[in-house]
């Protein structure tokens, strides 16, 4: 689905470690759907699991951001993940 302007928060499921941005699976809403069976596959396989969730939280972000055909707004609660995205996007803002 494709709007004209679409308007993103960014939840406590994206943070900022060391100037980086790190997902965190246990920060999503619990009736998120698209991580179901995470904690069963984590008990198992740490590794696969924590890759599992980051592309799907990093996913789910990309997606909702790239679906305003004229604009995005993007809200962040966490303010130095904002800060990242910012200097990420330095020079390309309008």
């Amino acid at each position: 689905m494709e709007l004209d302007y679409v308007g993103v928060i960014v939840g406590k499921d994206l943070k900022a470690h060391e100037h980086k941005i790190i997902t965190d699976p246990s920060a999503r809403a619990k009736t998120d759907a698209s991580l179901k069976g995470y904690k069963t596959v984590f008990k198992n396989d740490h590794f696969h699991a924590v890759m599992k969730a980051d592309e799907i939280i990093k996913n789910t972000y990309r997606t909702l951001m790239t679906r305003g055909m004229r604009g995005c707004y993007v809200y962040f609660v966490d303010k130095e993940v904002e800060s990242i995205f910012r200097a990420s996007l330095k020079g390309v803002l309008v």
